[in-house]
C-alpha cells in the first residue's frame, strides 16, 4: 500500500479528534473524505503531513514509518498540502510565491524546468506572474496554491477544501485540474470536499467519517449512485 494509517488516534487537548482511524491510498489513486464540519478530515491530513502528532496509531508512505518524521522531512519524501482557504502570500509575487514551494530545491536548472511545466499547466500565473498574490482573484489564488505545491514536486497531495468559496464555473476548472494532476502528472491525492458530488466524480474511492470516526468506504462510483448514503452523508 502507497500510503497507509493504522488506527491512528488524534487528541486535541482532551477531546478525542480521531478514534482508530484506519485509511489507505494506492499509488496513483484519488481518494475523497467526506463529512461534516468536525468530523475530523483536516485532522487526517494534519496527521500525515506532521502538523499535528498521533497519540496512537501508526502513518506509513511508500514502505516507510513516516508518523515520528518532522513536516519538513516529509515534504522531501514528496508529501505536499494545498491548504484550506489558499493561504497564499499576498504581499509577495506570484512568482516568488511558486518560488517558496520549491525551497527544498538548490538546483537552479531545476527550478527552471519546474517553472515552465506550472505555467504551461496554469498559463494564468504566467500572464499574473509579477502581480502581488493578495490580488489575485479567489480562483486565481487557488490555482497558485497548488502550482506552489507542485513546485515541491510531490508524489502525493493533500488538497483541504479546494472548491471552497469559489463560483461553480471556477470549481469545474479546479476538478479539471485535480484530474490532470492525477492522471498527466501522475500524482496520488487525497481531497478532502464539502462538495461531495464534484468530489465524487473524479475520484476512484471515498471515506465517510463521522465523530472522528470511518462510517462507510467504499468506491466513489457507488456512493455517488446510492440514494440512501446520498440522504444519510452527502446532504441529499
Amino acid at each position: 500500500m502507497y500510503l497507509e494509517l493504522k488506527n491512528i488516534e488524534v487528541f486535541y487537548g482532551s477531546v478525542k479528534a480521531l478514534k482508530d482511524v484506519s485509511i489507505n491510498l494506492k499509488r496513483g489513486e484519488i481518494i475523497t473524505l467526506l463529512g461534516a464540519n468536525g468530523a475530523g478530515k483536516t485532522t487526517i491530513l494534519r496527521a500525515i503531513t506532521g502538523l499535528i502528532q498521533p497519540k496512537l496509531g501508526e502513518i506509513w508512505f511508500n514502505g516507510q514509518k513516516i508518523d515520528k518524521l518532522p513536516p519538513y522531512k516529509r515534504v522531501s519524501l514528496g508529501i505536499s498540502m494545498v491548504p484550506e482557504e489558499r493561504h497564499v502570500y499576498p504581499y509577495m509575487s506570484v512568482k516568488d510565491n511558486l518560488l517558496m514551494g520549491a525551497y527544498l530545491c538548490r538546483d537552479n536548472i531545476k527550478i527552471r524546468n519546474k517553472f515552465k511545466r506550472i505555467y504551461e499547466i496554469f498559463p494564468i500565473l504566467k500572464e499574473r506572474s509579477k502581480q502581488m498574490g493578495g490580488k489575485l482573484s479567489g480562483g486565481e489564488q487557488q490555482m497558485l496554491a497548488v502550482a506552489r505545491c507542485m513546485m515541491a514536486d510531490p508524489q502525493l497531495i493533500l488538497m483541504d477544501e479546494p472548491s471552497l468559496g469559489l463560483a461553480p464555473i471556477i470549481v469545474k476548472e479546479i476538478a479539471e485540474i485535480i484530474t490532470v494532476l492525477n492522471k498527466v502528472e501522475k500524482v496520488s491525492i487525497i481531497l478532502v470536499e464539502q462538495n461531495s458530488k464534484m468530489a465524487l466524480k473524479i475520484s476512484d474511492r471515498a471515506y465517510i467519517l463521522e465523530l472522528g470516526k470511518i462510517a462507510l468506504e467504499d468506491k466513489a462510483k457507488n456512493l455517488i449512485n446510492n440514494e440512501q448514503i446520498k440522504k444519510l452523508y452527502l446532504g441529499g
